[in-house]
């Protein structure tokens, strides 16, 4: 069932891509209509939809150190061992 799903959205990955980008968009937009009357920091205050940002970095970051780290040693040739 969930590989069906996951072949329905790869056939449709433009789609999908937009989707996100939309997502994303009206985050932002419904971010700047938030009161930022009692925010803790200045980003805070000042750069509309900054936990959204920083989320997407942060997430980004993620897979860029588990990539290095995956080709670094972790994922190898299944007949490793064997020799």
């Amino acid at each position: 069932m969930i590989a069906n799903f996951i072949d329905y959205l790869r056939d449709r990955l433009q789609y999908l891509t937009w989707f996100c980008y939309v997502a994303m968009a009206f985050i932002v937009i419904w971010s700047m209509t938030v009161d930022t009357h009692h925010a803790h920091t200045w980003a805070e205050k000042m750069i509309p939809g900054f936990w959204s940002l920083f989320g997407l970095a942060s997430c980004a970051i993620v897979i860029m150190v588990a990539r290095w780290f995956g080709k670094s040693g972790i994922q190898t040739r299944e007949d490793y061992y064997d020799n």
